[in-house]
């Protein structure tokens, strides 16, 4: 714990029996008729009472140590529970550039370590961290700090999304002037273009570009590296380039009919629905068509964020379709509980075989196998195992495919000695971000896969603190290309 108190004196035994304080969310009535968020959240008052509700565990504190960023989180709820909010605001941004959407969109894993989820429930860390950096946002108290003295280094960072965001204010705030490259009509990345805005307002993040911006950040958007400017265009101008591209291609079933009239890529048809027509590009301004009954196939948030769009949309049955059972399923419960309130079902132990069209070539049934669990797989789940003979037909008249990303292969393939692996991914030092390109760095979920933000936020850190090291002639590791893949 960062304050100076330490192991703070308090009656934890009365803590321990304090149930959480209700934060508040838009009745579902009202919520599923727009695209505003749902979540209220705090305010001053039952900010400070959730927050008193915190234990000040002694170190090793494990909602710090379940967070990758490694946020204070103890010392962030003391300075909550005596009305300091902007003192709080800081403590979230000095280890994460973000505060006001991570406490929007991470499922929680610092909430995950609270010890007081095995008596009457977490504290809601994230919805904390949410407030006390919307409270500082207004009084403009997270504005970034960059030295007079620049060091006259040049960076280009490829991607806006929470990896680029935190290289960019990492480095700028030591001195050195940085280009942001985004491909997409407007900075942000996938929290722009990926998260609906029921979930993160998409103000919020461009709050954050315009902080960038009056720190000297330059932003350069329409501009997808590897086409007509290339990495080692940007190493002939920069002093270091690094990668912060995402993993934003979307998997494909392979399956019969999958071509069909109104089947949708999950990215696809977020973009369409969620994103305002002024900032996408013109092929990409028109809403998504939907019918009635709309399944989605995944088990993720995306396949979540995908079910409470088409809620939004007009449908009036929205299925989720999953292979395994909810003990196995992926992302946000509390997402996934917000959902179900608002009339999504989810089937579970199923999966679709094959996609069924009409005569004019649109999607109209599905035929659908069922599913047991067999031994865990390489993911640590069990895996779903076919039962033969029991598929069935289900009538739908729109499907939305959620069912997983991989980087874009385009850099890898445009940029030489830059070594990929894995469809894509870049081959880079997990703690140091260096990739088998002298000064080209990399992280994020480019490097890992699919992630969270803060997940991408931590190892972006890391990645900084190297190519600041580059920048000053200090000498980074490489990391070793992987084996050349057999041919088969």
């Amino acid at each position: 714990m960062s304050s100076e108190t330490g192991y703070r004196d308090i009656d934890r035994k009365a803590r321990v029996r304090q149930p959480p304080v209700k934060y508040a969310k838009r009745p579902v009535e009202e919520r599923v008729l727009d695209f505003e968020e749902v979540i209220l959240g705090f305010d001053e008052e039952t900010a400070r009472a959730e927050a008193l509700r915190c234990l000040q565990c002694p170190d090793p504190q494990p909602c710090m140590s379940s967070c990758p960023a490694g946020n204070d989180v103890a010392e962030a709820l003391w300075l909550i529970s005596q009305g300091d909010f902007i003192g709080a605001a800081k403590v979230f941004a000095a280890t994460s550039p973000l505060p006001e959407v991570c406490g929007r969109v991470c499922p929680n894993l610092c909430q995950e370590g609270c010890v007081l989820g095995k008596y009457c429930g977490a504290i809601s860390i994230g919805k904390l961290e949410a407030f006390v950096a919307d409270v500082a946002r207004r009084a403009g108290a997270l504005a970034i700090e960059v030295p007079e003295e620049k060091t006259g280094r040049r960076v280009a960072v490829v991607g806006s999304g929470p990896a680029g965001i935190t290289v960019a204010e990492d480095l700028v705030k030591k001195g050195h002037e940085i280009t942001v490259y985004e491909a997409w009509p407007v900075p942000g990345g996938v929290l722009i273009y990926g998260i609906p805005s029921f979930k993160l307002n998409k103000n919020v993040v461009l709050h954050k570009i315009h902080d960038l911006e009056a720190a000297g950040v330059k932003f350069i958007t329409n501009t997808r590296i590897g086409e007509a400017i290339t990495v080692d265009d940007l190493l002939k101008e920069y002093d270091a380039v690094f990668l912060g591209t995402g993993a934003g291609v979307e998997a494909s079933m392979n399956i019969p009919g999958e071509d069909l009239k109104g089947i949708y890529k999950s990215t696809d048809y977020l973009i369409r629905a969620n994103v305002p027509p002024e900032m996408l590009p013109p092929e990409k301004r028109e809403k998504p068509v939907i019918g009635r009954r709309v399944a989605v196939i995944g088990g993720g948030d995306t396949a979540v964020d995908c079910a409470r769009t088409s809620v939004r949309l007009g449908a009036e049955e929205v299925t989720i379709v999953y292979r395994r059972t909810e003990a196995e399923m992926p992302g946000n419960k509390v997402e996934r509980a917000i959902c179900l309130e608002e009339g999504v079902n989810i089937e579970y132990l199923q999966a679709p075989v094959e996609f069924i069209g009409d005569e004019s070539g649109h999607v109209k049934a599905m035929k659908v196998i069922k599913m047991k669990l067999g031994e865990p797989d390489a993911s640590g789940r069990r895996r779903p195992i076919p039962i033969e003979g029991s598929e069935f037909i289900q009538e739908v008249d729109t499907v939305i495919l959620a069912i997983g990303y991989w980087p874009d292969p385009f850099i890898g393939e445009k940029t030489e000695n830059l070594a990929t692996h894995k469809w894509g991914l870049i081959v880079a030092d997990e703690e140091l971000g260096t990739t088998t390109r002298e000064g080209v760095f990399a992280a994020g979920d480019n490097v890992h896969g699919p992630d969270l933000v803060i997940t991408a936020i931590a190892s972006a850190h890391r990645a900084a603190d190297s190519i600041h090291a580059y920048l000053n002639g200090k000498p980074v590791r490489l990391p070793e290309p992987p084996p050349p893949r057999r041919k088969r």
